[in-house]
């Protein structure tokens, strides 16, 4: 992590009022959490829409703050503490990380999609921190404040970093692209997630494309190219890059096929070289595809490749399959949107060896003004032949419940309100050698459903 006496951290932001006898105190990292703030780290206040960070300095002092960032329209407080006042604290924790980031040299692989880009990223930083000092984004760090507290927790000796770069709207991933200009950028998809924010899917594809324009001046995009809008979109991207295209279809670079599944990965080939990926759902042959593009670019054999991919750190609650005392869950309990909730589906129906499946799904937010009718499909098309019971959470996901009635019997489908209620009348129809997959919107938070269940 970032390790900088009181003088240099002001000069890397421009900060001022630093009083001389604090300038060669030394921090050790940043925080702007003092639930989570460690002794000699640098807080930063973030003024949010609902708090200021700024109420919370005895709270950082009392912990062990070395020192504070101060935003200059805030009165001074009355702690004896170092500080070094900024017109913005939110921007000069920005300033901050990318002078950190020049710094250090670091070669950055940007990733960003409306599905798979996490995945994709623990695929790259298992093959590049094989043979590189390679850092990678942290759970879900990955916005205009945890991509730059990802940078700068990152060590001195640190040679490639792989972030991820998410958005709400316009603009969100042009920023982080000025925090962190990437060497190579990756774009896994775009599809109508977020379409609630922006507005329309042309407008998702404007947003996404902005790691593309974000790229460095001869670097490398790798994008999916099954895509019609978004091969579109790159063929007149007007920018002295390399682009390369991964997906199933005959015109892609970087051609993926599918060949099995397992239950514990997949085999699949890249232009006829065969990996297994140690991760479930044939869906990603697609990250494969996009983090063997840019292992090829760095220099990486199909051996290296092969060999590094079977020690993935994964992120959790993305297709995680968990053992219990006598059945499995099936945790993919971060997000649910329509494109990776038909991709859990088809991981539980390829997984093999289990005498009962059942499926427990959650409202899908932000899928936009057509969101009934978005349950309602994924519902009808639920296969009967791959699924014995099914269970859903909230007023949404009655209509997974609703579209089910086409093909199942209404004894083998329960809706619930409650996520206590619902765990309540699952525990007791879980078998003997099931099965059970878990999804839901953020917000439902359904992994408490492992607590109450294991």
């Amino acid at each position: 992590m970032i390790k900088r006496k009181l003088l240099d951290i002001a000069k890397m932001i421009n900060g001022q009022g630093l009083q001389d006898k604090y300038k060669d105190i030394e921090i050790n990292g940043v925080s702007i959490d003092t639930r989570t703030i460690k002794k000699n780290q640098l807080f930063i206040p973030i003024i949010g829409e609902t708090t200021d960070g700024h109420k919370y300095i005895d709270t950082a002092v009392d912990k062990g703050a070395a020192a504070v960032l101060w935003d200059k329209k805030t009165p001074l407080p009355k702690v004896d503490v170092p500080l070094i006042l900024v017109e913005d604290t939110t921007k000069a924790l920005q300033a901050l990380a990318k002078e950190y980031n020049r710094q250090l040299g670091v070669k950055v692989v940007g990733v960003t999609g409306s599905n798979g880009k996490t995945s994709t990223k623990d695929i790259i930083h298992s093959i590049l921190n094989s043979k590189y000092k390679t850092h990678k984004t942290s759970g879900n760090f990955n916005n205009e404040y945890g991509l730059p507290l990802t940078i700068l927790s990152m060590d001195e000796d640190t040679e490639m970093a792989v972030l991820e770069m998410g958005m709400d709207g316009l603009g969100d991933i042009r920023l982080l692209c000025q925090i962190a200009p990437p060497d190579i950028a990756v774009i896994t998809n775009s599809t109508d997630v977020h379409i609630n924010d922006l507005g329309s899917v042309e407008n998702i594809l404007k947003a996404k494309m902005e790691i593309a324009e974000g790229v460095k001046e001869e670097g490398l995009l790798v994008y999916f190219g099954d895509s019609p809008p978004l091969k579109k979109a790159v063929e007149n991207l007007g920018r002295n890059i390399k682009k390369v295209s991964f997906g199933e279809g005959k015109n892609n670079k970087y051609l993926a096929k599918f060949i099995s599944s397992t239950n514990t990965g997949i085999n699949f080939k890249i232009n006829g070289k065969k990996y297994f990926l140690p991760m479930l759902g044939r869906f990603n042959i697609y990250n494969g595809a996009a983090a063997v593009a840019v292992a090829e670019y760095l220099g990486f054999s199909t051996e290296e490749i092969n060999k590094s991919i079977q020690n993935i750190d994964s992120t959790g609650l993305r297709n995680e399959l968990i053992k219990g005392e006598h059945f499995h869950l099936l945790n993919d309990a971060y997000k649910s949107n329509p494109t990776s909730l038909r991709f859990a589906l088809g991981t539980l129906y390829d997984l093999k060896g289990y005498k009962q499946k059942i499926v427990v799904l959650g409202d899908m937010f932000g899928t936009g003004k057509n969101e009934v009718e978005n349950h309602l499909k994924i519902g009808e098309e639920i296969d009967s032949n791959q699924v014995d019971m099914l269970f859903t959470l909230g007023e949404l996901a009655k209509n997974f419940a609703k579209g089910a009635e086409k093909n199942f019997s209404k004894n083998k489908i329960h809706s619930f309100m409650d996520l206590d209620d619902l765990t309540q009348a699952l525990k007791p129809n879980i078998k003997k050698d099931s099965v059970v997959l878990i999804k839901g919107s953020r917000i439902l938070k359904m992994e408490r459903i492992l607590d109450k269940i294991l």
